[in-house]
């Protein structure tokens, strides 16, 4: 892939992703452009399909919407809430864990750095990205699964893991993209690159692909 085609391939994605639903924590980001909820959106999201983390989200934040309010909620009653969400219990457990601590150490203020909040229990770099980027609209750069998939099958980098795609991705992407990098990705990647079978003959942007471990397509 060359240097010039990635913006080619935002700018389509951008104009394609209209027709897309989008993602449960984008909807809480357009919604509320609440940090504090897009932070418990995505630690409800990880392992868990959209329509689930988007029901779940929307039961909790009617009972809270903040971290004092979600502390008088009980684990047990969270747990109930966000049901059937991945590790549900987990789940309810870490999100007191991380309104204790945004009282405790932060007054009640989701942390605006990356470093800070990687220091809340249970909050990794995809959502601590996630956070920065469209709970602040600052230049960071959440890769997930589909983030990770898409661009080296893309050929535009060459890594093995997550972690390995966001350094490679912070050298190389041009930093305009960062922010809106994740959305479009999950949602090209939920509706067209599929992990397995991809809908090649309906991708919008299959010029530009290198179609890096791709053995059936559809």
């Amino acid at each position: 892939m060359k240097e010039t085609d990635i913006h080619a391939i935002v700018r389509t994605l951008k104009r394609e992703v209209r027709r897309w639903h989008p993602t449960a924590v984008g909807q809480v980001a357009e919604d509320s452009h609440d940090p504090f909820r897009i932070l418990i959106s995505c630690l409800l999201s990880l392992r868990t399909k959209d329509e689930v983390t988007a029901g779940a989200s929307a039961r909790l934040f009617r009972l809270a919407d903040t971290p004092a309010t979600m502390l008088r909620l009980r684990e047990k009653t969270i747990a109930r809430v966000i049901y059937p969400v991945g590790f549900y219990r987990t789940k309810a457990r870490v999100i007191r864990g991380v309104c204790r601590s945004l009282i405790a150490q932060y007054a009640g203020r989701v942390p605006d750095d990356i470093d800070e909040l990687l220091r809340l229990k249970g909050v990794g770099r995809k959502t601590a990205n996630l956070v920065v980027s469209i709970g602040y609209g600052r230049p960071a750069i959440c890769v997930d699964t589909h983030v990770h998939r898409i661009s080296n099958r893309w050929g535009y980098v060459r890594t093995r893991t997550p972690e390995e795609t966001e350094q490679a991705l912070r050298r190389k992407l041009p930093r305009r993209h960062w922010i809106v990098y994740n959305d479009l990705l999950v949602g090209f990647g939920q509706n067209i690159c599929k992990p397995v079978s991809p809908l090649c003959s309906r991708c919008p942007v299959a010029g530009y692909c290198a179609k890096v471990g791709v053995t059936k397509s559809r």
